[in-house]
């Protein structure tokens, strides 16, 4: 690894249990899934330098029908805005909680395989991962708690007009199996919820469906279903334990 190269990765995340209650107090349970990633490198530079993807933020095409196709496939948005509006959202929060930042400038790139508009939360495993970058990168990582990131990161997204919840970036932030409550008393007091890890192995074994080219994100339905009547009753026998019923 090249001398002060700072890499990180995150990973899709899929809701289990609650989803959308995470925007209304509730209780939601989320875990990463390591299928598929995002990936975000930082490398000390001279100048600061956001670096488009040379697939996902492509500006340069062999003919009008290859950009009308390309745009179909992958809509108009890549990364690029993701690692800039995280950096705006760090910086924000470190100077109006007087987190001093040195001086030294970077280059982030980032690289993904997560299916785009598969409900697998994407964009955000951009940002988680940028976010780390710039932890380490900043040396600040102990004076931002870790409850507190999912924040930062859905603020990023918020910057960019995207409508989510927390419960995503709670998941990927932390990684694994997450128990989640959002109570209003903890959200208002706490600024955040109350979140569990949990053991990875409650779970059984699951399959994954998702649309390889959807047209419309608004449309997909994400299930995550098990491969036998059994392991149905398995996953809600499991759902009941982690609920603590």
């Amino acid at each position: 690894m090249a001398e002060g190269l700072i890499e990180h990765r995150s990973y899709a995340r899929v809701g289990l249990l609650g989803n959308p209650s995470d925007v209304y107090f509730g209780r939601t349970i989320s875990f990463s899934l390591s299928n598929f990633w995002a990936t975000v490198v930082l490398r000390p530079s001279d100048e600061l330098v956001i670096t488009p993807h040379p697939k996902h933020d492509l500006v340069n095409f062999s003919s009008l029908d290859h950009l009308v196709n390309r745009l179909q496939s992958e809509g108009y948005y890549g990364g690029v805005r993701l690692l800039m509006a995280i950096c705006k959202v760090f910086y924000n929060y470190c100077r109006e909680h007087k987190i001093s930042l040195h001086q030294r400038k970077f280059a982030l790139s980032y690289d993904t395989n997560i299916p785009r508009q598969a409900g697998l939360s994407g964009s955000s495993a951009i940002v988680s991962a940028a976010l780390n970058c710039l932890l380490d990168f900043y040396k600040v990582r102990d004076q931002i708690k870790v409850e507190i990131r999912p924040n930062l990161v859905l603020s990023a997204e918020k910057e960019l007009g995207i409508v989510a919840g927390l419960q995503d970036r709670v998941a990927q932030i932390y990684g694994g199996l997450v128990y989640m409550e959002f109570s209003q008393e903890h959200m208002d007091k706490l600024g955040h919820g109350i979140y569990t890890p949990m053991d990875i192995n409650l779970l059984p074994p699951l399959h994954l469906v998702y649309a390889e080219n959807p047209s419309d994100s608004g449309k997909v339905s994400l299930e995550m279903v098990a491969p036998s009547l059994m392991c149905r009753l398995q996953l809600l026998n499991c759902c009941l334990r982690l609920l603590g019923k």
